[in-house]
């Protein structure tokens, strides 16, 4: 049974925006949240086999997909991981749960990274997929990382540059970030990449995913401080996984960076680019049940 068929839609409201949230399954609750420039649909492969043994979640993350788009402020707070993660425990509550394991990939493991922070007592276990902290990325910026991950100076310039010029084709523009950040010859689901296509090319959600951009450059950079500061760490089993033919496995030690920010970090390449659930869907899948499964 495919993803269409077996997953239950509803809007849920988190506060101030309604978040499109997909699920299935029963038994322990698992949160499952997208990256750029995806949606929900990126778990097709992964969350109908997680949804033998888990409460599967699959919400579109504020700004994406179909859930809402609401104005940003001049400080980015709307977009910030801080916000997101709160539409998240949010959305968990409504289901009837205050605590659950989270696995997030790229955009989506960011916010699992703050959930696991501003919420500890509701995580109970969290992975993240091919990242490395935020903090981290931009207080190690070279020629390499500016190279490879562009798009992270380009989404953020202001004045509507970045929302003007993806907006000229943003399916092309989507549809190379799939190619440039894939193994070679990695092969997507055109049904998957014509939603991504269909709800990215939405003038609000090419706004909104910049402004997400935004965030982490300002005001997700202060929360990070603020906890480094603290001694603030990731308290609960943290698993990493991340693509060995990927820009994070090049440019990394991933495990070793990990554990300056978490105290229970294990974790392992998987054979694929950046888009795991996608290009090593059954790795994904043994890892996550294992892990999950656990404690």
């Amino acid at each position: 049974m495919g993803f269409a068929e077996l997953f239950e839609y509803r809007q849920v409201n988190a506060g101030d925006v309604t978040i499109n949230v997909a699920h299935a399954g029963s038994g322990r609750p698992l949160l499952l949240l997208h990256g750029y420039p995806q949606t929900h649909r990126m778990w097709h492969k992964v969350a109908p086999a997680l949804a033998a043994d888990f409460h599967v979640i699959c919400p579109d993350l504020r700004g994406y997909g179909d859930s809402d788009k609401p104005d940003s402020d001049s400080e980015h707070l709307t977009y910030s991981k801080r916000q997101m993660a709160a539409d998240m425990v949010a959305i968990m509550r409504t289901l009837g749960y205050e605590r659950f394991g989270v696995a997030g990939h790229d955009r989506g493991a960011r916010v699992a990274h703050r959930l696991c922070l501003d919420f500890p007592d509701a995580i109970d276990r969290a992975c993240v997929m091919d990242i490395a902290p935020t903090l981290h990325m931009f207080e190690h910026t070279d020629q390499d990382f500016a190279t490879g991950y562009y798009h992270w100076f380009f989404l953020i310039q202001p004045d509507g540059l970045p929302e003007h010029m993806i907006g000229l084709d943003p399916d092309y523009y989507l549809r190379e970030k799939l190619r440039r950040w894939s193994a070679p010859g990695a092969q997507f689901d055109p049904r998957a990449v014509a939603d991504y296509v269909r709800c990215f090319s939405r003038p609000e959600a090419i706004h909104a995913s910049c402004e997400d951009y935004r965030a982490a450059a300002s005001i997700d950079l202060v929360h990070d401080r603020d906890d480094r500061h603290a001694g603030r760490r990731v308290s609960c089993p943290l698993l990493v996984l991340w693509g060995s033919k990927g820009f994070v496995n090049r440019t990394y030690d991933v495990l070793s960076v990990w554990r300056r920010y978490g105290s229970k970090v294990e974790g392992k390449a998987l054979e694929c680019g950046h888009f795991l659930p996608e290009e090593a869907p059954e790795c994904v899948v043994d890892k996550l049940r294992r892990f999950f499964r656990s404690g």
